[in-house]
This record gives C-alpha cells, sequence and structure tokens, in this order.
C-alpha cells in the first residue's frame, strides 16, 4: 500500500463522529484494579470485549488501521502509564492487513504513583473498532482506586504471560539494519538471528520517532537470518533521520511473538 492511501484510509476512517455512535454496543471498556508491586506501582488492566466479528487494534495496527490513544489526565496522584501489549492476532481482509485483537483482551498498565496516598486511574481511550467498516470510538474510563493488595488478578496476569518474548528467551541474535536511498524512497534492510517460529513470519517496524512513517515490511528467511525491509518517510519532511538504538521490530510466529529493540550497523 502507498502512503498516500494510507492517509487516505487514516482521515476517513477518523472523520467520523465520536460521540453518540451507533456502533457502541459492539465493544465494551472497562478499567481493572489489580495489585500493587514490592517497589510501589501498581499493576491494572484495560479490558476491551468486542461483539463476534469485531476486533479493534494494536499499537502498530499496519496500514488498514489506527492505533488508540489513552488519556489518563483525568487521574489522582498518578505520574505515568505504561501500556503493555499481549501479542496481537493479524488479520487479512480486502487485500488489506491489520493487527490487533479479536474477541476479549486485556491490556495491562504499569502506573507509577506521583506521590504517597491513595491512586485514582482516570481517562478517555479513542480508538477504533472493525468488522465489514471500520468506525471510530471515545469511551470515558470507569474511574477505579487502585488497591494495596499484593495478590495478582488473573485476567491481569494471564495477559502479561502473554507478552512478546524477550530477545534473550527467544535466542535471538545479532541483530542489523542497513538503510539505503531507492530513487525518493529510504529503505531499511533488518537482518535478525533468530531461530524459526513457524507459520507466516511477520515483521513490524516502528521508528523511535512517531512521525515517521513505516511501510509494511516485505520478509523472507535465509537459514536462520530473518530478513526485513519497509519504507520509512519522515511525515515533516526532510531528510529520514534513523536511529537505530530507537527501533522497535516485533516478530509474529505462527504461535509466539518476539520484541527487539535496537540494531547495529548493517
Amino acid at each position: 500500500m502507498t502512503l498516500m492511501r494510507s492517509l487516505a484510509l487514516c482521515c476517513a476512517f477518523a472523520a467520523g463522529p465520536l460521540a453518540a455512535n451507533p456502533y457502541a454496543d459492539k465493544v465494551t471498556v472497562r478499567l481493572l484494579p489489580g495489585w500493587q508491586q514490592a517497589d510501589g506501582s501498581h499493576v491494572a488492566g484495560l479490558e476491551v470485549r468486542l461483539a463476534e466479528g469485531w476486533k479493534t487494534y494494536w499499537r502498530a495496527p499496519g496500514d488498514a488501521g489506527v492505533p488508540p490513544v489513552f488519556s489518563w489526565s483525568g487521574s489522582d496522584n498518578v505520574a505515568a502509564v505504561d501500556v503493555i501489549w499481549p501479542r496481537p492476532e493479524v488479520f487479512h481482509q480486502n487485500g488489506l492487513r491489520s493487527i490487533g485483537y479479536s474477541d476479549r483482551v486485556v491490556l495491562p498498565l504499569r502506573v507509577q504513583p506521583r506521590g504517597d496516598g491513595t491512586v485514582q486511574l482516570d481517562g478517555e481511550l479513542q480508538f477504533g473498532i472493525c468488522s465489514d467498516i471500520c468506525v471510530p470510538l471515545t469511551v470515558n474510563l470507569n474511574e477505579v482506586v487502585l488497591p494495596p493488595v499484593s495478590r495478582p488478578v488473573p485476567s491481569i496476569a494471564a495477559a502479561l504471560a502473554n507478552r512478546p518474548y524477550s530477545q534473550r528467551d527467544a535466542g535471538v541474535g545479532r541483530v542489523t539494519c542497513a538503510v539505503r536511498p531507492e530513487g525518493k524512497r529510504t529503505i531499511v534492510r533488518a537482518e535478525i538471528d533468530l531461530p524459526a517460529m513457524g507459520g507466516e513470519e511477520i515483521v513490524v517496524l516502528e521508528a523511535s520517532d512517531p512521525t515517521i512513517w513505516v511501510s509494511e515490511a516485505e520478509v523472507h528467511r535465509d537459514g536462520r537470518r530473518l530478513i526485513a525491509e519497509a519504507e520509512m518517510v519522515p511525515m515533516r519532511g526532510g531528510a529520514l533521520m534513523f536511529d537505530r538504538s530507537g527501533v522497535r521490530m516485533t516478530v509474529l510466529g505462527g504461535s509466539k511473538a518476539v520484541e527487539i529493540k535496537g540494531c547495529s550497523g548493517g
């Protein structure tokens, strides 16, 4: 898919109404109070339940989707909230690929308090849901007080266990990235020393700068080397400033995934 087609899809998607949406009954969203860790931080959860045949998107949803946007401005005594993403699914529909979740997903949240005292989590989620059509929704999240208990909540703990493997756990060896110009395009070639993960292997590249658009990667394997090539375009114009240390690569295999942070020169 070209960059312009991708932008057109995103703009058309985002142009819909964000309130009183007739498709709001296709999804329910709620915050789950979790537990407090030994360092004082909390683990909470965001549960999304979808009607049959509907899906929602991962943080890097592909050209056919729009990533969710979180706001925690209504929270009290909260310094930071990090979303921990379980392994997503890959969907193919009408010649387009998207990455996300169906049925039910719990997104674990790592909450860092601003200080001592009660921690209350509150906020808003802007996201998309898709079936035969895609629609945007805005949900005001139910406010919850995070309890000072240490016992993990099973549904959140299961989602944490379903995260992509780390590089060490997946047996990742050397990871390199090379950048080359092709006319007006800039191609990034990643080579990953990684045992075969079974099924179709998809590599999602994400730049550290969110204003850099990254195309779907073309992927092939040469023994233990998994090779992925993608186009990167700075949305603000100008030359591409590629930060190898900040690039994130997620490899999605038949039954597992691995997340890789950073690469060396090719």
